[in-house]
């Protein structure tokens, strides 16, 4: 099973679980499946929440499927989740235990609220691999602000539950965070508009969403036409897989 799909609160949350412990990668069908689950999402739902199995949330994206001849086909399955969540416009939430990596933070990143547990830790480590992650290279500016947005994506850097709070990536820490969103969910969304709550959404995300159409397409040929033409962001792929040091020549 790649996604668990659970409905509670009379239909108003949807609860997709990833269900790949203990890495929970982020693959083709695994992210095919959440794309099909936001798309078909009933106009009742006020609240899709993303959920894990096992320890850890999510390690990203499947590295082989980062490498050259897969690049494409992966940024653009990828996005098209991001694509279909705006599309849908229905609030979001991340819980987050444990590692949530790479695309894994780009799909917390993106969520209304993420709820961490005290043991969570967060990064975008794709400079690890001498490649970049180009959603995040365009929401968290937007979540964190340019500065701690540039520090993480650059170092590749994981930090703790309490500095993701602290710099807004994380919207609270919780033992439970399932009990907490549950809490948040009954006193502050469940009495109101399912309706209401999109237009919110939509309207509270104008600018992230003006911001991505027009950086997001540079950002992928970026990747695509320029960075994967180098050596380095396909040895440092390769070198990952291998279970190697890499060779950088640096060009």
């Amino acid at each position: 099973m790649t996604v668990r799909v659970e409905t509670s609160h009379d239909g108003k949350m949807l609860r997709l679980v990833l269900d790949g412990a203990p890495a929970n990668v982020l693959d083709a069908a695994r992210i095919d499946a959440l794309t099909e689950a936001v798309a078909h999402a009933d106009d009742r739902v006020m609240l899709i929440v993303f959920d894990h199995e096992g320890p850890h949330f999510s390690f990203g994206a499947s590295v082989p499927e980062h490498q050259q001849a897969q690049a494409a086909s992966m940024l653009a399955r990828f996005h098209a989740l991001f694509l279909a969540m705006a599309e849908k416009a229905i609030p979001t939430a991340a819980l987050v235990r444990g590692r949530c990596l790479g695309g894994g933070l780009e799909l917390a990143s993106w969520c209304t609220w993420v709820v961490a547990a005290p043991d969570a830790k967060l990064g975008q480590p794709e400079i690890k691999l001498a490649v970049f992650p180009p959603m995040a290279s365009v929401l968290l500016p937007w979540r964190v602000g340019g500065g701690a947005a540039v520090d993480l994506c650059v170092s590749g850097r994981t930090i703790d539950a309490t500095e993701a709070h602290r710099i807004g990536l994380v919207s609270a820490i919780a033992d439970d965070p399932r009990a907490w969103l549950e809490d948040f969910f009954d006193t502050h969304l469940a009495p109101g508009s399912a309706a209401s709550l999109r237009y919110a959404e939509r309207a509270a995300r104008a600018s992230l969403m003006a911001e991505l159409n027009l950086r997001l397409p540079w950002l992928e040929r970026l990747y695509l036409f320029e960075l994967m033409k180098t050596h380095d962001a396909n040895e440092g792929i390769r070198a990952f897989m291998a279970k190697e040091a890499p060779r950088y020549e640096h060009r």
